[in-house]
């Protein structure tokens, strides 16, 4: 054999060496029990009226029975896994059903029939699960989006949608998904985290969390910002629970992940076009509806387009205190972001006139930033303060000291430390009766930059 053909073999082999790969008896044996289930059963799977243990009881007599009829040799092991194969593949989502049900892992990444990959800890690991083919994990991707109303063909061939739990699925097929279908599950905490949390994981610090809650409670208009992955949604979920629950809230979302505990809470949710290509609900237009809906607060889940522009119109009318997020990489980046996005409205608006709009609309920005050991943490926390020619200033309050270096592990030793700089919001903060002390907002000394941002 080539030295070409051995690598070759090394990387069609799913993780795990030989114990990884798919035995084809095994895969042709669970394909056939599987259909002759589902004609078995038919509606019974779809029935509304069986609870979830009393579908299983079903399925897996059904499944004992066809096995029974099958004389393929089977050791006790072969059983235990074609039985667990076809449970998940009828009752869940195949391959991926139990790293869906770990709690450690908090992204799944699918990349075709064979190489199934995990985040862990803020690590990426190659998984031993996989695929038949192709069209296995077809159905199951077919699965998911059928079961939120979504549809997946070669005229759209791309999909936004979300399992029962609320994780974020997109999926990818031919022709735009060259090796296979890709598959992509942003795992959705069944217990949100809360600020506790977030300062036991040094996401951020007391001082700090006692800071943004004083900013929301004093309805300070806030935007969450960061890269891809940064935690922005876990930060604004924990934001919005500081919000009082005398207060009306409407949530607009291009897919629902908030998990507001509130109990005057709206949630609005954007809509794809149909298969004649209509009936599409954009975020714009939830933004501008909630605008009539009497809301206290408005929380958008991000800013992507031109409703920016009705985002920054509403926190300048009178619906102070509304959150959102953001892509960017700096605070600065973020006012750079949304002038961009505001210009996407279609208006053909003068750059001061955008700036000075933001200016009056925005009160603080909170950055977060994914480090090189995994961890996600607050490294920037902003006051915009006003408007200097045609420049917007910006006061940081807290920054993430990159200078303490890291430990043995790679892990950043740094923290979160007040500059010293007390916001001039601060007599806003006032007037709602909320008072800080001098201890939230004393300055730390900064470690010597060793380590590069």
């Amino acid at each position: 054999m080539s030295l070409y053909q051995r690598l070759h073999d090394v990387q069609q082999a799913p993780a795990g060496g030989a114990a990884g790969r798919r035995d084809p008896v095994l895969d042709e044996l669970r394909q056939r029990i599987h259909h002759h289930l589902i004609e078995e059963l038919g509606p019974v799977l779809y029935d509304k009226r069986l609870s979830e243990d009393d579908l299983r009881r079903r399925v897996h007599d059904q499944l004992h029975a066809t096995l029974q009829q099958e004389r393929a040799p089977l050791s006790a092991a072969d059983k235990a896994q074609l039985i667990q194969d076809v449970s998940d593949d009828i009752l869940g989502y195949g391959p991926i059903d139990r790293l869906l049900k770990e709690e450690e892992v908090t992204e799944i990444m699918v990349n075709g029939p064979a190489y199934v990959y995990v985040e862990r800890a803020g690590r990426i690991e190659r998984e031993s699960a996989s695929f038949v083919d192709e069209e296995h994990l077809r159905r199951i991707i077919d699965k998911i989006v059928s079961e939120v109303g979504r549809r997946i063909d070669e005229s759209t061939p791309m999909v936004d949608a979300r399992l029962p739990d609320g994780s974020r699925v997109n999926a990818v097929i031919s022709p735009l998904a060259i090796s296979g279908p890709y598959l992509t599950i942003r795992k959705f905490s069944t217990d949100p985290l809360q600020v506790d949390d977030l300062i036991r994981f040094g996401t951020l610090n007391a001082h700090c969390a006692r800071f943004l809650q004083a900013c929301i409670v004093g309805r300070l208009n806030v935007v969450v910002s960061g890269g891809t992955g940064t935690g922005k949604t876990t930060t604004l979920n924990v934001l919005s629970s500081f919000i009082p629950v005398d207060e009306r809230i409407v949530t607009v979302e291009d897919a629902k992940e908030l998990q507001l505990h509130q109990e005057h809470v709206l949630s609005l949710e954007a809509r794809p076009p149909n298969i004649e290509g209509r009936g599409e609900v954009k975020i714009r237009d939830l933004v501008k509806n909630a605008l009539r809906m009497r809301p206290d607060r408005i929380v958008v889940g991000e800013v992507r387009s031109g409703e920016a522009l009705d985002m920054l119109q509403a926190m300048n009318t009178g619906h102070d205190g509304s959150l959102t997020t953001v892509h960017s990489n700096s605070p600065r980046d973020s006012l750079a972001r949304l002038e961009t996005l505001v210009l996407m409205a279609g208006f053909d608006l003068p750059v001061r006139a955008i700036r000075e709009q933001m200016a009056s609309a925005l009160d603080l920005i909170v950055h977060l930033t994914r480090l090189r050991d995994g961890t996600r943490r607050v490294t920037h926390v902003t006051e915009v303060q006003g408007m200097e020619g045609d420049v917007i200033t910006l006061q940081d309050v807290f920054l993430f000291d990159y200078g303490m270096g890291v430990d043995e592990h790679g892990r950043f030793r740094g923290h979160l430390k007040a500059t010293g700089v007390r916001p001039k919001f601060t007599e806003k903060l006032a007037n709602f009766g909320i008072r800080l002390g001098p201890e939230v907002f004393q300055a730390e000394g900064f470690a010597r930059k060793a380590v590069s941002q």
